[in-house]
């Protein structure tokens, strides 16, 4: 799995117990990851260094929640085109989901139905088809 070690992914969630469990997923495929429990703190570092290959991030935090941090991503162009962004959430009504994908996602994923490990395969999925388009 060494391939991926190149590649940087950026985890937004308030819940620390999720943001480590998915943290430990991604790292144990090789991926480099940063972590965030605080929107505010990931839209400080992704202004500083926006060089990520994906953006995973919840829709409700506190201070900033998802949907501001996307319009944000978007208007500031924080991350480029190829870089892989997926809302992971709890929230999976329709308006949520047609709203997160007006800011240009590449996924939605309910978390209370997906499995760590099936998030870790999708995202990669993700990743990979983003990258040989």
């Amino acid at each position: 799995m060494a391939e991926n070690k190149q590649q940087r992914i950026c985890i937004i969630d308030d819940d620390p117990f999720l943001l480590d469990m998915y943290n430990l997923k991604f790292q144990q495929a090789g991926y480099n990851v940063t972590c965030f429990t605080d929107s505010e703190q990931a839209l400080a570092a992704l202004r500083n260094d926006g060089a990520f290959n994906a953006i995973l991030l919840d829709l409700i935090m506190p201070k900033m929640d998802g949907f501001e941090l996307l319009k944000t991503i978007r208007e500031e162009n924080l991350c480029d085109d190829h870089a892989t962004v997926v809302v992971l959430s709890n929230q999976g009504q329709d308006k949520d989901i047609a709203r997160a994908e007006e800011y240009g996602i590449d996924g939605y994923l309910i978390k209370a139905n997906t499995l760590p490990s099936e998030v870790l395969e999708k995202v990669s999925g993700l990743m990979n088809k983003k990258s040989s388009e």
